[in-house]
């Protein structure tokens, strides 16, 4: 009989499928890693499963504790796993600009949700960052992930992700390309893939609002770089520790209107139904479509489902609303 003990056995392993028409204007064989065959639907599962680990290890988390995580929606789904097989607690904060589905897939799996205002500073005390660690201070047995810069996170893309991608493309693969939010994935993945051929180039997806790509290139942390964004998933106002500099080779903004307009194209032009930071990544790939030669193999990481946007990019009314789509046509009548 072939099984798995527990829903976290299914983790991993996850497909790489070709990319077609999306990316017919570069010469290279371009890759996605499909990590919403997690059982999270997003590559999230993977670093949930390590931090609670190595908390457990360290006896920051005790039997019948409680976890409490800042997320986008992803990571608090992985986590939400692994409390229920292991019998934690799980309280996710949320900024408001995360889609109400997230939410509601979190409390579908008995999550507690608490939502804070997206357009707040990092250290006002209404911060989802702020929110967690407070809650964290003042829940008795409990223990704060803090996935920005649980180092964790990024070890277990160097153990799992990175190897697999290695082995997947039978170590031709030349570059790897990913949007950074916490950064655990293009840093585990890239220090990984370095190790085994340094000529390996890893471009990060950065987004408008963001400070990742102005502090890679000139070391400055320019808060004028930080504004409000709609794109998800992606992007940062901090520098997390899970950030590795030295093995990101260089990165590309997308903006949200592209990034959004590129979900609806994922999904209609290649069948794959994805998240928002896929749609950035594919609109960055094709902005990076110089760097790539005939012989290459390009492999980019999408994180999650399109399940959690159906009622943002997927939704028509939606796209228009935000200026994405021009009134009366639907995306695929004008790209």
């Amino acid at each position: 009989m072939e099984y798995v003990e527990n829903i976290l056995g299914t983790i991993g392993n996850t497909p790489l499928v070709k990319m077609n028409r999306i990316v017919e204007e570069i010469d290279a064989l371009v890759l996605a890693k499909y990590e919403t065959f997690n059982p999270g639907n997003s590559v999230k599962d993977r670093m949930a499963v390590k931090m609670v680990e190595e908390a457990e290890k360290q006896g920051l988390l005790k039997p019948g504790g409680t976890i409490i995580e800042g997320t986008s929606g992803n990571t608090g789904m992985g986590l939400a796993l692994v409390a229920i097989v292991k019998g934690y607690k799980m309280i996710c904060v949320m900024s408001d600009k995360q889609s109400k589905e997230k939410m509601d897939i979190l409390k579908a799996v008995g999550s507690e949700v608490i939502v804070c205002p997206t357009d707040v500073e990092p250290d006002d005390p209404r911060s989802y960052y702020s929110t967690s660690k407070r809650l964290a201070e003042e829940t008795p047995n409990s223990w704060y992930v803090n996935q920005y810069d649980n180092l964790a996170n990024r070890q277990a893309h160097y153990e799992t992700t990175g190897p697999e991608i290695w082995r997947q493309t039978d170590g031709k693969v030349t570059h790897f390309v990913v949007g950074v939010g916490t950064g655990g994935t293009i840093s585990g993945v890239g220090k990984y893939l370095k190790e085994q051929n340094p000529n390996i180039k890893v471009w990060g997806i950065d987004t408008y609002g963001s400070v990742f790509k102005k502090y890679h290139e000139t070391g400055v942390f320019d808060e004028k770089e930080i504004y409000p964004y709609v794109t998800e998933g992606i992007g940062e106002d901090i520098l997390p520790k899970n950030v590795d500099f030295k093995v990101i080779d260089g990165f590309t903004k997308v903006t949200d209107k592209d990034a959004a307009v590129y979900t609806q194209r994922l999904s209609k032009e290649e069948g794959f139904f994805l998240g928002n930071s896929a749609g950035a990544a594919a609109k960055g790939l094709l902005q990076l479509k110089d760097n790539f030669k005939k012989d290459d193999v390009v492999v980019v990481l999408f994180h999650d489902h399109g399940s959690r946007y159906v009622g943002k990019m997927y939704n028509d009314e939606w796209m228009r609303k935000m200026g994405y789509l021009e009134e009366g046509h639907t995306e695929s009548e004008i790209s």
